[in-house]
Protein backbone atom coordinates (compact mmCIF):
# COMPACT_ATOMS: atom_id res chain seq x y z
CA UNK A 1 0.00 0.00 0.00
CA UNK A 2 1.38 3.41 -1.02
CA UNK A 3 0.12 6.38 1.02
CA UNK A 4 0.51 9.58 -0.97
CA UNK A 5 -0.02 13.07 0.45
CA UNK A 6 -0.89 16.19 -1.50
CA UNK A 7 1.04 19.45 -1.26
CA UNK A 8 -1.79 20.78 0.93
CA UNK A 9 -1.37 17.81 3.28
CA UNK A 10 2.38 18.41 3.48
CA UNK A 11 1.89 22.12 4.16
CA UNK A 12 -0.59 21.27 6.91
CA UNK A 13 1.91 18.88 8.48
CA UNK A 14 4.56 21.60 8.59
CA UNK A 15 2.08 24.05 10.14
CA UNK A 16 1.09 21.57 12.85
CA UNK A 17 4.70 20.66 13.60
CA UNK A 18 5.79 24.29 13.94
CA UNK A 19 2.89 25.13 16.26
CA UNK A 20 3.55 22.13 18.50
CA UNK A 21 7.26 22.93 18.75
CA UNK A 22 6.45 26.30 20.29
CA UNK A 23 3.49 25.26 22.46
CA UNK A 24 3.98 21.72 23.85
CA UNK A 25 5.02 21.94 27.53
CA UNK A 26 8.72 21.29 28.02
CA UNK A 27 8.05 19.05 31.04
CA UNK A 28 5.43 16.30 31.22
CA UNK A 29 2.21 17.27 32.95
CA UNK A 30 1.14 15.40 36.10
CA UNK A 31 -1.26 12.49 35.55
CA UNK A 32 -4.75 13.69 34.70
CA UNK A 33 -6.03 11.12 37.21
CA UNK A 34 -5.04 13.60 39.93
CA UNK A 35 -6.71 16.95 40.69
CA UNK A 36 -3.55 18.90 39.84
CA UNK A 37 -2.95 16.98 36.63
CA UNK A 38 -6.58 17.15 35.55
CA UNK A 39 -6.61 20.94 35.75
CA UNK A 40 -3.21 21.18 34.06
CA UNK A 41 -4.53 19.11 31.16
CA UNK A 42 -7.66 21.28 31.01
CA UNK A 43 -5.39 24.31 30.55
CA UNK A 44 -3.66 22.44 27.71
CA UNK A 45 -7.03 21.76 26.07
CA UNK A 46 -7.71 25.50 26.17
CA UNK A 47 -4.33 26.17 24.58
CA UNK A 48 -5.18 23.79 21.74
CA UNK A 49 -8.63 25.32 21.33
CA UNK A 50 -7.28 28.87 21.20
CA UNK A 51 -6.16 28.24 17.61
CA UNK A 52 -8.64 25.43 16.81
CA UNK A 53 -6.08 22.63 16.98
CA UNK A 54 -8.01 20.47 19.42
CA UNK A 55 -10.47 19.05 16.88
CA UNK A 56 -9.27 19.77 13.37
CA UNK A 57 -11.97 17.58 11.76
CA UNK A 58 -14.87 19.36 13.51
CA UNK A 59 -16.96 22.03 11.73
CA UNK A 60 -15.55 25.51 12.29
CA UNK A 61 -18.70 26.76 14.03
CA UNK A 62 -18.16 24.25 16.85
CA UNK A 63 -14.46 24.93 17.42
CA UNK A 64 -12.79 22.91 14.66
CA UNK A 65 -11.14 23.60 11.31
CA UNK A 66 -13.57 21.77 9.04
CA UNK A 67 -10.88 19.39 7.74
CA UNK A 68 -11.22 15.74 6.75
CA UNK A 69 -10.04 12.62 8.55
CA UNK A 70 -6.79 12.45 6.58
CA UNK A 71 -5.83 15.81 8.05
CA UNK A 72 -6.79 14.49 11.48
CA UNK A 73 -4.46 11.49 11.06
CA UNK A 74 -1.64 13.82 10.03
CA UNK A 75 -2.32 16.01 13.06
CA UNK A 76 -2.23 12.96 15.33
CA UNK A 77 1.11 11.86 13.84
CA UNK A 78 2.67 15.22 14.60
CA UNK A 79 0.97 15.44 17.99
CA UNK A 80 2.45 12.17 19.22
CA UNK A 81 5.79 12.85 17.55
CA UNK A 82 5.97 16.02 19.66
CA UNK A 83 5.17 13.96 22.79
CA UNK A 84 2.27 16.31 23.55
CA UNK A 85 0.01 15.70 26.59
CA UNK A 86 -2.70 13.05 26.53
CA UNK A 87 -6.20 14.39 25.92
CA UNK A 88 -8.11 14.65 29.20
CA UNK A 89 -11.26 15.48 27.22
CA UNK A 90 -11.06 12.34 25.07
CA UNK A 91 -14.38 10.89 26.29
CA UNK A 92 -16.09 14.00 25.02
CA UNK A 93 -14.26 14.95 21.86
CA UNK A 94 -13.67 11.44 20.49
CA UNK A 95 -16.79 9.61 21.69
CA UNK A 96 -19.65 11.91 22.62
CA UNK A 97 -19.01 14.68 20.08
CA UNK A 98 -19.39 12.53 16.95
CA UNK A 99 -22.53 11.03 18.52
CA UNK A 100 -23.97 14.51 19.10
CA UNK A 101 -23.11 15.45 15.52
CA UNK A 102 -25.04 12.41 14.30
CA UNK A 103 -28.00 12.35 16.71
CA UNK A 104 -28.09 15.75 18.40
CA UNK A 105 -30.52 18.58 17.76
CA UNK A 106 -29.18 21.93 16.47
CA UNK A 107 -29.68 23.30 19.98
CA UNK A 108 -27.69 20.45 21.54
CA UNK A 109 -24.84 20.91 19.08
CA UNK A 110 -24.66 24.63 19.81
CA UNK A 111 -24.90 24.09 23.56
CA UNK A 112 -22.49 21.21 24.11
CA UNK A 113 -19.85 21.15 21.37
CA UNK A 114 -18.14 24.57 21.79
CA UNK A 115 -17.47 24.21 25.57
CA UNK A 116 -16.34 20.65 24.92
CA UNK A 117 -13.86 21.88 22.33
CA UNK A 118 -12.54 24.59 24.64
CA UNK A 119 -12.01 22.29 27.61
CA UNK A 120 -14.49 24.27 29.71
CA UNK A 121 -16.67 21.16 30.03
CA UNK A 122 -15.01 17.75 30.30
CA UNK A 123 -17.05 14.57 30.06
CA UNK A 124 -17.19 11.17 31.72
CA UNK A 125 -18.88 8.02 30.41
CA UNK A 126 -21.59 6.61 32.68
CA UNK A 127 -22.52 3.23 31.21
CA UNK A 128 -21.18 0.34 33.28
CA UNK A 129 -23.05 -0.78 36.38
CA UNK A 130 -22.20 -3.28 39.15
CA UNK A 131 -24.43 -5.85 37.42
CA UNK A 132 -23.90 -4.65 33.86
CA UNK A 133 -20.31 -4.34 32.75
CA UNK A 134 -19.67 -5.78 29.31
CA UNK A 135 -23.37 -6.65 29.07
CA UNK A 136 -24.82 -3.16 28.70
CA UNK A 137 -28.23 -4.61 27.89
CA UNK A 138 -28.48 -5.50 31.60
CA UNK A 139 -28.53 -1.83 32.66
CA UNK A 140 -30.97 -1.14 35.50
CA UNK A 141 -30.47 2.57 36.30
CA UNK A 142 -33.86 4.10 35.56
CA UNK A 143 -35.06 7.52 34.43
CA UNK A 144 -38.73 8.33 34.97
CA UNK A 145 -40.30 11.18 33.01
CA UNK A 146 -41.71 13.94 35.24
CA UNK A 147 -42.87 16.91 33.22
CA UNK A 148 -39.86 18.54 31.56
CA UNK A 149 -37.38 16.41 33.52
CA UNK A 150 -36.24 12.85 33.89
CA UNK A 151 -35.75 11.64 37.46
CA UNK A 152 -32.72 9.32 37.47
CA UNK A 153 -32.15 6.66 40.14
CA UNK A 154 -29.43 4.01 40.16
CA UNK A 155 -25.69 3.43 40.19
CA UNK A 156 -22.85 3.55 37.65
CA UNK A 157 -19.29 2.31 38.12
CA UNK A 158 -15.91 2.48 36.37
CA UNK A 159 -16.77 5.94 35.05
CA UNK A 160 -13.52 7.25 33.58
CA UNK A 161 -12.50 10.79 34.67
CA UNK A 162 -15.77 11.13 36.61
CA UNK A 163 -14.00 12.20 39.81
CA UNK A 164 -13.04 15.56 38.32
CA UNK A 165 -15.18 15.87 35.15
CA UNK A 166 -18.08 18.29 34.67
CA UNK A 167 -20.68 16.18 32.82
CA UNK A 168 -21.47 12.56 32.05
CA UNK A 169 -23.35 10.83 29.24
CA UNK A 170 -25.45 8.13 30.85
CA UNK A 171 -27.28 5.14 29.43
CA UNK A 172 -30.45 4.59 31.46
CA UNK A 173 -33.72 2.66 31.26
CA UNK A 174 -36.62 4.99 30.46
CA UNK A 175 -39.34 2.50 29.50
CA UNK A 176 -41.04 0.77 32.42
CA UNK A 177 -40.96 -3.01 32.11
CA UNK A 178 -38.50 -3.02 29.21
CA UNK A 179 -35.72 -5.58 29.01
CA UNK A 180 -32.34 -6.01 27.37
CA UNK A 181 -31.71 -3.68 24.40
CA UNK A 182 -35.16 -2.11 24.41
CA UNK A 183 -36.32 0.86 26.45
CA UNK A 184 -32.90 2.49 26.98
CA UNK A 185 -32.11 6.18 26.49
CA UNK A 186 -28.96 8.29 26.49
CA UNK A 187 -29.14 11.36 28.73
CA UNK A 188 -26.56 14.12 29.36
CA UNK A 189 -26.24 14.93 33.08
CA UNK A 190 -24.13 17.51 34.99
CA UNK A 191 -21.97 15.80 37.59
CA UNK A 192 -22.70 18.52 40.16
CA UNK A 193 -26.45 17.79 40.03
CA UNK A 194 -28.27 17.63 43.40
CA UNK A 195 -28.65 14.00 44.46
CA UNK A 196 -25.59 12.79 42.50
CA UNK A 197 -22.73 11.40 44.60
CA UNK A 198 -19.26 10.59 43.25
CA UNK A 199 -17.09 8.01 44.98
CA UNK A 200 -13.48 7.70 43.67
CA UNK A 201 -12.11 4.29 42.62
CA UNK A 202 -8.33 3.91 42.84
CA UNK A 203 -6.40 2.42 39.92
CA UNK A 204 -3.43 0.08 40.28
CA UNK A 205 -1.19 3.13 40.78
CA UNK A 206 -3.46 4.53 43.49
CA UNK A 207 -4.75 7.51 41.50
CA UNK A 208 -8.54 7.96 41.25
CA UNK A 209 -8.93 7.35 37.53
CA UNK A 210 -12.51 6.13 37.92
CA UNK A 211 -15.56 6.81 40.06
CA UNK A 212 -18.77 5.21 41.17
CA UNK A 213 -21.78 7.44 40.54
CA UNK A 214 -24.88 7.23 42.72
CA UNK A 215 -28.06 8.82 41.36
CA UNK A 216 -30.66 9.55 44.05
CA UNK A 217 -33.60 11.06 42.17
CA UNK A 218 -31.33 13.28 40.08
CA UNK A 219 -33.29 15.56 37.76
CA UNK A 220 -32.09 15.99 34.17
CA UNK A 221 -33.96 18.11 31.59
CA UNK A 222 -35.72 16.24 28.81
CA UNK A 223 -33.84 18.60 26.50
CA UNK A 224 -30.70 16.63 27.44
CA UNK A 225 -32.02 13.42 25.87
CA UNK A 226 -29.65 12.52 23.03
CA UNK A 227 -31.41 10.69 20.23
CA UNK A 228 -34.84 9.04 20.47
CA UNK A 229 -36.45 8.18 23.77
CA UNK A 230 -36.24 4.42 24.39
CA UNK A 231 -33.89 4.21 21.37
CA UNK A 232 -30.68 4.67 23.29
CA UNK A 233 -29.21 1.31 22.33
CA UNK A 234 -28.62 2.46 18.76
CA UNK A 235 -27.16 5.76 20.00
CA UNK A 236 -24.86 3.92 22.42
CA UNK A 237 -23.71 1.54 19.70
CA UNK A 238 -22.76 4.53 17.56
CA UNK A 239 -20.65 5.88 20.43
CA UNK A 240 -19.11 2.43 20.96
CA UNK A 241 -18.24 2.30 17.28
CA UNK A 242 -16.32 5.57 17.57
CA UNK A 243 -14.58 4.20 20.67
CA UNK A 244 -13.51 0.95 19.03
CA UNK A 245 -12.95 2.27 15.54
CA UNK A 246 -11.16 5.33 14.24
CA UNK A 247 -11.26 8.14 16.73
CA UNK A 248 -10.26 7.08 20.24
CA UNK A 249 -6.98 5.38 19.32
CA UNK A 250 -5.18 6.75 16.29
CA UNK A 251 -2.24 4.77 14.85
CA UNK A 252 0.11 7.58 15.82
CA UNK A 253 -0.34 6.81 19.52
CA UNK A 254 1.00 3.29 19.02
CA UNK A 255 3.67 4.29 16.51
CA UNK A 256 5.08 6.66 19.13
CA UNK A 257 5.16 3.82 21.65
CA UNK A 258 6.88 1.55 19.12
CA UNK A 259 9.53 4.21 18.46
CA UNK A 260 10.20 4.48 22.20
CA UNK A 261 10.37 0.68 22.40
CA UNK A 262 13.00 0.51 19.63
CA UNK A 263 15.05 3.16 21.45
CA UNK A 264 14.76 1.22 24.72
CA UNK A 265 15.87 -2.01 23.03
CA UNK A 266 18.89 -0.35 21.42
CA UNK A 267 20.03 0.95 24.81
CA UNK A 268 19.89 -2.55 26.38
CA UNK A 269 20.27 -5.01 23.49
CA UNK A 270 23.79 -6.13 24.44
CA UNK A 271 22.43 -8.11 27.40
CA UNK A 272 19.25 -9.37 25.72
CA UNK A 273 18.51 -12.51 23.72
CA UNK A 274 17.76 -12.32 20.01
CA UNK A 275 14.16 -13.27 20.74
CA UNK A 276 13.54 -9.93 22.43
CA UNK A 277 14.72 -8.10 19.32
CA UNK A 278 12.24 -10.13 17.29
CA UNK A 279 9.44 -9.03 19.62
CA UNK A 280 10.46 -5.39 19.15
CA UNK A 281 10.48 -5.84 15.38
CA UNK A 282 7.05 -7.45 15.52
CA UNK A 283 5.73 -4.51 17.52
CA UNK A 284 7.09 -2.01 15.00
CA UNK A 285 5.60 -3.97 12.07
CA UNK A 286 2.23 -4.22 13.81
CA UNK A 287 2.00 -0.47 14.32
CA UNK A 288 2.90 0.18 10.68
CA UNK A 289 0.31 -2.37 9.58
CA UNK A 290 -2.32 -0.72 11.77
CA UNK A 291 -1.44 2.68 10.32
CA UNK A 292 -1.82 1.44 6.73
CA UNK A 293 -5.14 -0.25 7.53
CA UNK A 294 -6.44 2.93 9.16
CA UNK A 295 -5.53 5.12 6.17
CA UNK A 296 -7.29 2.60 3.95
CA UNK A 297 -10.39 2.71 6.18
CA UNK A 298 -10.36 6.53 6.22
CA UNK A 299 -10.21 6.58 2.42
CA UNK A 300 -13.27 4.34 2.31
CA UNK A 301 -15.16 6.47 4.84
CA UNK A 302 -14.37 9.65 2.93
CA UNK A 303 -15.68 7.95 -0.20
CA UNK A 304 -19.01 7.35 1.54
CA UNK A 305 -18.60 3.95 3.21
CA UNK A 306 -19.71 3.32 6.79
CA UNK A 307 -17.81 1.54 9.57
CA UNK A 308 -19.34 -1.67 10.85
CA UNK A 309 -17.46 -4.78 11.94
CA UNK A 310 -14.12 -3.03 11.30
CA UNK A 311 -14.53 -1.29 14.64
CA UNK A 312 -14.51 -4.63 16.49
CA UNK A 313 -11.49 -5.88 14.54
CA UNK A 314 -9.67 -2.60 15.14
CA UNK A 315 -10.34 -2.73 18.86
CA UNK A 316 -8.99 -6.25 19.24
CA UNK A 317 -5.88 -5.44 17.22
CA UNK A 318 -4.85 -2.16 18.86
CA UNK A 319 -5.56 -3.30 22.43
CA UNK A 320 -3.52 -6.49 22.11
CA UNK A 321 -0.78 -4.71 20.19
CA UNK A 322 -0.46 -2.13 22.95
CA UNK A 323 -0.28 -4.83 25.63
CA UNK A 324 2.38 -6.71 23.65
CA UNK A 325 4.56 -3.61 23.29
CA UNK A 326 4.47 -2.82 26.99
CA UNK A 327 5.10 -6.43 27.99
CA UNK A 328 8.17 -6.39 25.75
CA UNK A 329 9.35 -3.20 27.43
CA UNK A 330 8.99 -4.87 30.83
CA UNK A 331 11.19 -7.76 29.65
CA UNK A 332 13.84 -5.37 28.34
CA UNK A 333 14.03 -3.42 31.61
CA UNK A 334 14.17 -6.49 33.83
CA UNK A 335 13.98 -5.78 37.57
CA UNK A 336 13.97 -2.01 36.97
CA UNK A 337 10.59 -2.36 35.30
CA UNK A 338 9.05 -2.41 38.79
CA UNK A 339 10.28 1.10 39.65
CA UNK A 340 7.54 3.67 39.18
CA UNK A 341 9.64 6.78 39.71
CA UNK A 342 12.96 8.00 41.06
CA UNK A 343 16.58 8.16 40.00
CA UNK A 344 16.89 4.46 39.07
CA UNK A 345 13.56 4.26 37.23
CA UNK A 346 13.87 4.10 33.46
CA UNK A 347 12.04 7.06 31.88
CA UNK A 348 10.73 7.87 35.40
CA UNK A 349 8.37 4.90 35.40
CA UNK A 350 6.53 5.86 32.22
CA UNK A 351 6.73 2.33 30.85
CA UNK A 352 5.27 0.86 34.03
CA UNK A 353 2.34 3.30 33.92
CA UNK A 354 1.77 2.40 30.30
CA UNK A 355 1.95 -1.31 31.05
CA UNK A 356 -0.66 -1.12 33.80
CA UNK A 357 -2.97 0.87 31.54
CA UNK A 358 -2.45 -1.54 28.63
CA UNK A 359 -3.88 -4.36 30.75
CA UNK A 360 -7.24 -2.61 30.63
CA UNK A 361 -7.23 -2.37 26.82
CA UNK A 362 -8.83 -5.77 26.17
CA UNK A 363 -11.59 -4.86 28.66
CA UNK A 364 -12.76 -1.28 28.03
CA UNK A 365 -14.71 -0.34 24.89
CA UNK A 366 -16.27 -3.80 25.03
CA UNK A 367 -14.21 -6.83 26.02
CA UNK A 368 -12.23 -8.54 23.29
CA UNK A 369 -14.20 -11.72 23.93
CA UNK A 370 -17.39 -9.85 23.03
CA UNK A 371 -15.73 -8.32 19.96
CA UNK A 372 -14.68 -11.79 18.77
CA UNK A 373 -18.27 -12.96 19.17
CA UNK A 374 -19.44 -10.02 17.05
CA UNK A 375 -16.95 -10.88 14.30
CA UNK A 376 -17.83 -14.57 14.46
CA UNK A 377 -21.55 -13.94 14.09
CA UNK A 378 -21.70 -10.90 11.80
CA UNK A 379 -18.65 -11.44 9.58
CA UNK A 380 -18.08 -15.19 9.53
CA UNK A 381 -21.74 -16.10 9.93
CA UNK A 382 -21.04 -18.64 12.64
CA UNK A 383 -24.05 -19.81 14.68
CA UNK A 384 -24.62 -19.03 18.32
CA UNK A 385 -24.37 -21.96 20.71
Amino acid sequence: MNIEFTSAHNAFRVEVREWLVTHVPTTRLPSFDTQEGFEAHRVWERTLASEKWGNVNWPAEYGGRGLDLTHWLIFEEEYYRADAPLRVSQNGIFLLAPTIMEYGTPEQKARFLPPMASGDEIWAQAWSEPGAGSDMAAIRTKAVRDGDDYVVTGQKTWSSRAVFADWCFALVRTEVGSERHKGLSKILIPLDSPGLTRRPIAQLDGDPGFAELFFDEVRAPVANLLGPEHGGWGVAMATAGFERGLLLRSPARFQATAARLVKLWREHKDRLSSGVGEQVLQAWMDTERFCAATYQLVARVQAGASISSESSANKIFWSEMDRHMHRTAMIIMGAKAELEEGLDAIDNGRWLDGYMFSLAGPIYAGTNEIQRNILAERVLGLPRK
